[in-house]
């Protein structure tokens, strides 16, 4: 069996940044995603399922992201994707935590 060429062989960074990617990167933007998604998602017809979804769903969230930044040839994609998660979601959550009491509080 030849050896690939050097160019399909992945330096010291690019190998770095993938595990990077996949490892804490996927479980920090899974968590985000957690948070954010109350946020979004309608509550349902006992109010919670806003809360259970993600919590059923951060598994395969998790996996997404890990398979994604394992098998993805483009190394950038995968970065712009995982970024963009977590600047939209992160972003929902720093709203949302910046924004004043809600309206029943400030009338008490």
């Amino acid at each position: 069996m030849a050896d690939p060429t050097p160019s399909a062989q992945p330096n010291a960074r690019q190998r770095w940044a993938r595990i990077l990617l996949a490892g804490p990167g996927a479980i920090i933007v899974t968590l985000a995603l957690l948070a954010g998604m109350p946020l979004w998602l309608p509550g349902g017809a006992a109010g919670i399922d806003n809360l259970a979804i993600p919590l059923v769903m951060a598994p395969l969230i998790w996996a997404l992201l890990f398979f994604h930044a394992c098998l993805d040839r483009n190394l950038t994609r995968v970065a712009l994707v995982a970024g963009a998660l977590l600047l939209v979601h992160g972003g929902l959550v720093a709203t949302r935590m910046m924004a004043g009491p809600p309206a029943a509080e400030r009338n008490l």
